[in-house]
C-alpha cells in the first residue's frame, strides 16, 4: 500500500482535529474534509475493494452531512456536489450509526484524553439530528444502534448487523 496517501489525509485530518486560536472557516473545513477523503478513497479504500477486501471506516461521507451540514449549516446540495466529485458511486453497503443520549456520549468522550476541536465546539445535539435524519432518509443502508447500553451488548448488536451483509 502507498502510505504517501494516509499521510496527507491524516494530516489533513490533524489540521481538522486541532484546537486553533481563530474558527476555520466552514467551507473550508468541508473541503478540507473531502481532501483528506479524497485520499483515503484513492490509497486505501478503492486498492482494498480492487482486491475483493472489506473495508471498515469509523467515518465516511455522512460525517460530512452531519458535522458541517448539521453542524456548520452548509446545504446538503453543495455536500453532495462534492461527494460526487470525490467518491462518484463508491457507497457503503452498510453503515453503523452509534447513538446514545447527549450525557452518555459526552461521558465517554471526555473519558478519552484531550477533546478535539469539534468536541469543544459542543454542538453535538445538531449533529446528532442530522445523523439521525440520514438514517431516516436511508434505512437499508443505515442502522442505527443504541450505544448507551455496555459496551459488549453495543459490539454483539453491531456484530448482528454486520452478519446481516453476508446472509
Amino acid at each position: 500500500m502507498n502510505r504517501a496517501g494516509p499521510r496527507v489525509g491524516e494530516g489533513i485530518r490533524e489540521i481538522l482535529l486541532r484546537p486553533a486560536p481563530t474558527p476555520m472557516d466552514a467551507g473550508t473545513e468541508l473541503l478540507l474534509m473531502f481532501a483528506a477523503r479524497a485520499e483515503h478513497i484513492a490509497r486505501v479504500v478503492a486498492p482494498a475493494l480492487a482486491g475483493g477486501a472489506w473495508v471498515v471506516c469509523d467515518r465516511f461521507t455522512d460525517a460530512s452531512y452531519a458535522y458541517q451540514g448539521g453542524g456548520r449549516g452548509i446545504p446538503p446540495a453543495r455536500i453532495a456536489v462534492l461527494e460526487d466529485f470525490v467518491q462518484g458511486k463508491l457507497m457503503p453497503d452498510l453503515t453503523i450509526l452509534l447513538d446514545a443520549p447527549l450525557d452518555v456520549a459526552l461521558t465517554r468522550t471526555r473519558g478519552r484524553g484531550r477533546a478535539d476541536r469539534f468536541e469543544l465546539e459542543g454542538f453535538f445535539e445538531a449533529v446528532r439530528a442530522a445523523y439521525l435524519e440520514r438514517a431516516r432518509y436511508d434505512p437499508r443502508r443505515i442502522r442505527v444502534i443504541d450505544a448507551s447500553p455496555p459496551v459488549d451488548e453495543v459490539a454483539t448488536a453491531i456484530r448482528n448487523e454486520i452478519a446481516k451483509l453476508s446472509a
